[in-house]
Protein backbone atom coordinates (compact mmCIF):
# COMPACT_ATOMS: atom_id res chain seq x y z
CA UNK A 1 0.00 0.00 0.00
CA UNK A 2 1.27 3.47 -0.87
CA UNK A 3 0.21 5.51 2.16
CA UNK A 4 1.80 8.45 0.40
CA UNK A 5 2.26 8.89 -3.33
CA UNK A 6 5.21 7.14 -4.99
CA UNK A 7 6.86 10.51 -5.55
CA UNK A 8 6.57 11.42 -1.88
CA UNK A 9 7.78 7.96 -0.92
CA UNK A 10 10.92 8.47 -3.02
CA UNK A 11 11.37 11.88 -1.42
CA UNK A 12 11.09 10.41 2.08
CA UNK A 13 13.65 7.74 1.27
CA UNK A 14 16.01 10.27 -0.27
CA UNK A 15 15.83 12.50 2.80
CA UNK A 16 16.43 9.80 5.38
CA UNK A 17 19.89 8.61 6.35
CA UNK A 18 21.01 6.25 3.62
CA UNK A 19 21.83 2.57 4.12
CA UNK A 20 25.48 1.65 3.96
CA UNK A 21 26.88 -0.83 1.45
CA UNK A 22 26.36 -3.77 3.82
CA UNK A 23 22.64 -3.10 4.23
CA UNK A 24 22.26 -2.57 0.50
CA UNK A 25 23.98 -5.89 -0.14
CA UNK A 26 21.77 -7.67 2.39
CA UNK A 27 18.63 -6.24 0.78
CA UNK A 28 19.84 -7.27 -2.67
CA UNK A 29 20.74 -10.81 -1.58
CA UNK A 30 17.39 -11.22 0.16
CA UNK A 31 15.54 -10.14 -2.99
CA UNK A 32 17.61 -12.54 -5.10
CA UNK A 33 17.38 -15.55 -2.77
CA UNK A 34 13.78 -15.15 -1.63
CA UNK A 35 11.91 -13.18 -4.32
CA UNK A 36 8.53 -14.36 -3.09
CA UNK A 37 9.24 -13.33 0.51
CA UNK A 38 11.46 -10.27 0.10
CA UNK A 39 8.57 -7.93 0.91
CA UNK A 40 8.87 -9.10 4.52
CA UNK A 41 12.11 -7.15 4.83
CA UNK A 42 11.72 -3.66 6.24
CA UNK A 43 12.62 -0.64 4.12
CA UNK A 44 15.74 1.34 4.83
CA UNK A 45 13.88 4.30 6.33
CA UNK A 46 12.15 1.99 8.80
CA UNK A 47 15.53 0.47 9.61
CA UNK A 48 16.91 3.92 10.37
CA UNK A 49 13.88 4.58 12.56
CA UNK A 50 14.49 1.40 14.55
CA UNK A 51 18.13 2.32 15.15
CA UNK A 52 17.09 5.80 16.25
CA UNK A 53 14.36 4.54 18.58
CA UNK A 54 16.74 2.09 20.25
CA UNK A 55 19.17 4.94 20.87
CA UNK A 56 16.48 7.36 22.05
CA UNK A 57 15.17 4.81 24.55
CA UNK A 58 18.72 4.19 25.75
CA UNK A 59 18.11 0.47 25.29
CA UNK A 60 20.59 -2.09 26.52
CA UNK A 61 18.31 -5.14 26.33
CA UNK A 62 16.19 -5.74 23.22
CA UNK A 63 13.98 -8.49 21.82
CA UNK A 64 12.97 -9.09 18.22
CA UNK A 65 10.19 -11.46 17.18
CA UNK A 66 10.66 -12.28 13.51
CA UNK A 67 14.19 -12.06 12.11
CA UNK A 68 13.86 -13.09 8.44
CA UNK A 69 17.28 -12.38 6.88
CA UNK A 70 18.42 -10.02 9.60
CA UNK A 71 18.02 -6.47 8.27
CA UNK A 72 15.96 -5.22 11.21
CA UNK A 73 18.12 -7.15 13.70
CA UNK A 74 21.21 -5.48 12.31
CA UNK A 75 19.59 -2.06 12.62
CA UNK A 76 18.50 -2.72 16.21
CA UNK A 77 21.90 -4.11 17.20
CA UNK A 78 23.64 -1.06 15.77
CA UNK A 79 21.57 1.13 18.07
CA UNK A 80 22.61 -0.80 21.16
CA UNK A 81 25.75 0.01 23.16
CA UNK A 82 28.75 -2.32 22.97
CA UNK A 83 27.47 -4.24 26.00
CA UNK A 84 23.87 -4.38 24.75
CA UNK A 85 22.05 -7.60 23.86
CA UNK A 86 19.37 -8.52 21.35
CA UNK A 87 17.36 -11.71 21.73
CA UNK A 88 16.32 -12.57 18.17
CA UNK A 89 13.49 -15.07 17.72
CA UNK A 90 12.75 -16.96 14.52
CA UNK A 91 11.89 -20.47 13.32
CA UNK A 92 13.82 -20.55 10.03
CA UNK A 93 17.41 -21.75 9.73
CA UNK A 94 17.26 -21.02 6.00
CA UNK A 95 16.49 -17.33 6.41
CA UNK A 96 18.66 -16.71 9.45
CA UNK A 97 21.80 -18.29 8.00
CA UNK A 98 21.94 -15.18 5.81
CA UNK A 99 21.33 -13.00 8.86
CA UNK A 100 24.25 -14.59 10.72
CA UNK A 101 26.68 -13.81 7.90
CA UNK A 102 25.71 -10.16 7.81
CA UNK A 103 25.75 -9.80 11.59
CA UNK A 104 29.30 -11.13 11.55
CA UNK A 105 30.33 -8.75 8.80
CA UNK A 106 28.71 -5.81 10.62
CA UNK A 107 30.54 -6.63 13.85
CA UNK A 108 27.33 -7.03 15.87
CA UNK A 109 27.09 -10.83 16.09
CA UNK A 110 28.36 -10.81 19.68
CA UNK A 111 25.32 -8.70 20.68
CA UNK A 112 22.74 -11.05 19.15
CA UNK A 113 21.39 -14.23 20.72
CA UNK A 114 19.47 -16.04 17.98
CA UNK A 115 16.90 -18.58 19.16
CA UNK A 116 15.51 -20.94 16.53
CA UNK A 117 12.27 -22.01 18.18
CA UNK A 118 8.64 -20.90 18.38
CA UNK A 119 8.92 -17.33 19.66
CA UNK A 120 6.13 -17.75 22.18
CA UNK A 121 8.07 -20.56 23.88
CA UNK A 122 11.20 -18.42 23.97
CA UNK A 123 9.36 -15.43 25.45
CA UNK A 124 7.64 -17.52 28.11
CA UNK A 125 11.01 -18.82 29.25
CA UNK A 126 12.29 -15.30 29.94
CA UNK A 127 12.43 -14.00 33.53
CA UNK A 128 9.25 -12.22 34.50
CA UNK A 129 11.10 -9.18 35.85
CA UNK A 130 10.55 -5.97 33.83
CA UNK A 131 14.04 -5.65 32.35
CA UNK A 132 13.47 -5.38 28.57
CA UNK A 133 14.11 -1.91 27.14
CA UNK A 134 12.99 -2.37 23.55
CA UNK A 135 11.04 -4.94 21.53
CA UNK A 136 10.16 -5.24 17.85
CA UNK A 137 7.35 -7.52 16.67
CA UNK A 138 7.35 -8.39 12.96
CA UNK A 139 6.38 -12.04 12.60
CA UNK A 140 3.24 -14.12 12.00
CA UNK A 141 0.32 -11.74 12.41
CA UNK A 142 -1.91 -14.24 14.19
CA UNK A 143 0.71 -14.44 16.94
CA UNK A 144 1.06 -10.68 17.54
CA UNK A 145 -1.33 -10.50 20.47
CA UNK A 146 0.34 -13.42 22.25
CA UNK A 147 3.80 -11.91 21.73
CA UNK A 148 2.61 -8.54 22.99
CA UNK A 149 0.96 -10.17 26.00
CA UNK A 150 4.20 -11.85 27.00
CA UNK A 151 6.40 -8.83 26.37
CA UNK A 152 4.52 -6.02 28.13
CA UNK A 153 4.97 -7.33 31.70
CA UNK A 154 8.68 -7.87 30.95
CA UNK A 155 9.13 -4.34 29.61
CA UNK A 156 10.62 -1.83 32.03
CA UNK A 157 8.83 1.49 32.65
CA UNK A 158 9.75 3.79 29.78
CA UNK A 159 10.53 0.82 27.55
CA UNK A 160 9.15 0.61 24.04
CA UNK A 161 7.43 -2.05 21.92
CA UNK A 162 7.22 -1.49 18.16
CA UNK A 163 4.68 -3.49 16.14
CA UNK A 164 5.06 -3.61 12.36
CA UNK A 165 2.45 -4.04 9.59
CA UNK A 166 -0.44 -2.75 11.68
CA UNK A 167 -2.32 -1.44 8.62
CA UNK A 168 -2.17 -4.62 6.53
CA UNK A 169 -2.00 -2.72 3.25
CA UNK A 170 -5.09 -0.78 4.29
CA UNK A 171 -7.23 -3.86 4.86
CA UNK A 172 -7.77 -2.97 8.53
CA UNK A 173 -10.35 -0.38 7.44
CA UNK A 174 -11.99 -2.55 4.79
CA UNK A 175 -15.07 -4.33 6.24
CA UNK A 176 -14.84 -6.88 3.45
CA UNK A 177 -11.36 -7.98 4.54
CA UNK A 178 -11.88 -11.00 6.78
CA UNK A 179 -8.66 -12.95 6.22
CA UNK A 180 -6.96 -14.32 9.34
CA UNK A 181 -4.07 -11.85 9.31
CA UNK A 182 -6.25 -8.78 9.01
CA UNK A 183 -8.67 -9.97 11.69
CA UNK A 184 -5.72 -10.71 14.01
CA UNK A 185 -4.15 -7.30 13.43
CA UNK A 186 -7.45 -5.51 14.04
CA UNK A 187 -7.70 -7.33 17.36
CA UNK A 188 -4.18 -6.51 18.49
CA UNK A 189 -4.58 -2.88 17.38
CA UNK A 190 -7.71 -2.57 19.50
CA UNK A 191 -6.13 -4.29 22.50
CA UNK A 192 -2.98 -2.19 22.42
CA UNK A 193 -4.90 1.08 22.02
CA UNK A 194 -7.03 0.21 25.06
CA UNK A 195 -4.16 -1.06 27.24
CA UNK A 196 -3.79 1.28 30.26
CA UNK A 197 -0.22 0.07 30.83
CA UNK A 198 1.11 1.83 27.74
CA UNK A 199 1.04 5.09 25.82
CA UNK A 200 0.34 4.42 22.14
CA UNK A 201 1.01 6.11 18.82
CA UNK A 202 0.16 4.45 15.50
CA UNK A 203 2.13 5.93 12.63
CA UNK A 204 1.64 5.67 8.84
CA UNK A 205 5.21 4.47 8.26
CA UNK A 206 5.27 2.01 5.34
CA UNK A 207 2.62 -0.61 6.25
CA UNK A 208 2.00 1.09 9.58
CA UNK A 209 3.82 0.81 12.89
CA UNK A 210 2.59 1.15 16.44
CA UNK A 211 4.77 2.51 19.22
CA UNK A 212 3.69 1.37 22.69
CA UNK A 213 5.66 2.96 25.55
CA UNK A 214 5.20 1.43 28.97
CA UNK A 215 4.03 3.89 31.61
Amino acid sequence: MDIVSPALSDYLLAHSSQPDDLLRELAAETAAEFPDSAQMQISHDEGELLTMLVRLVGARTAVEVGVFTGYSSLCIARGLPATGTLLACDVSEEWTKIARRYWDRAGVADKIDLRIAPALDTLRELPEAPTIDFAFIDADKTGYLSYYTELVPRLRPGGLIVLDNVLQSGRVVDPAATDRNTVAIREVNAQVAADPRVEVAMLPVRDGITLARKR
